[in-house]
């Protein structure tokens, strides 16, 4: 991979990293994590339960329920997270410019009507670690704020294949997805969008 890199708001964006059949061999790839690992909808911790489905990857699964947002070792049923496929960790290595190896890939399942409001990801112990985000399927209206929720925001358009770097200012940054954009995307049978997000727990 040759990356073309813009930049939103200080997110470093590599606008269509992955070609069609690079996506469709990720997508084949996270169905197996998701069939050791079945998606589930988390819980806020004032028992919301979210409009995003989701499953992990590697030594760590991100969870969230009544007990709060936090890394767990193994999914809810009990069941050990699988690898992490290696056509993800192709993508962090080419472009997240740090050794370590992610620790955990999150992955999000957005139904047409799903959305992620405004957050940082502030879980991790290590914020020189960048986060690193990949999107399949449908389009998506990506908000980006500063560090401060009251901050202003601005949203791009994130399409299928296009990767995100959260990482210097910008690894602490709220942001978040506005809405879908239903059908422009043939990658997913069932429509809707797969957000795949890499990060260093530890």
């Amino acid at each position: 991979m040759t990356p073309e890199k813009l930049e939103f708001r200080g997110v470093a964006l590599y606008p269509g990293l992955l070609d069609r059949p690079a996506q469709e061999a990720m997508v084949a790839a996270l169905r197996r994590v998701a069939e050791a690992a079945p998606m589930f909808h988390p819980e806020s911790r004032f028992g919301k339960r979210m409009s995003v489905k989701m499953t992990s990857a590697g030594a760590f699964g991100w969870v969230s329920d009544r007990r709060g947002y936090r890394y767990e070792r193994r999914h809810p049923s009990g069941v050990a997270w699988p690898p992490i496929p290696a056509e993800v960790l192709a993508v962090w290595q080419a472009v997240s410019g740090v050794e370590r190896a992610p620790e955990c890939c999150l992955v999000n399942y957005y139904s047409e009507t799903a959305r992620m409001g405004l957050h940082q990801d502030i879980d991790e112990s290590d914020f020189a670690m960048p986060v690193v985000s990949i999107s399949l399927g449908d389009d998506a209206l990506f908000r980006v704020g500063g560090l401060e929720r009251s901050d202003p925001t601005a949203s791009t358009w994130l399409r299928s294949g296009d990767v995100c770097v959260l990482a210097g200012e910008a690894r602490r940054a709220f942001h978040g997805i506005d809405r879908l954009k239903p059908g422009t995307s043939t990658l997913l049978p069932q429509g809707g969008r797969l957000n795949v997000t890499l990060r260093v727990v530890t």
